[in-house]
């Protein structure tokens, strides 16, 4: 996934935000070292 796609992502109130998932994808990838345990294996099962 490139690090330019947008998802938009609707909130509890009904409203529609843009949301950079490519940039978050990438920066949870790169700083896979530093989280926790339980946060990097829920990661893992989604495939990031």
């Amino acid at each position: 996934m490139p690090r330019t796609w947008i998802e938009a992502v609707r909130d509890e109130a009904g409203h529609w935000h843009p949301v950079r998932l490519g940039v978050w994808i990438s920066n949870q990838r790169q700083r896979r070292d530093r989280l926790d345990a339980e946060r990097a294996a829920v990661l893992e099962e989604l495939g990031v």
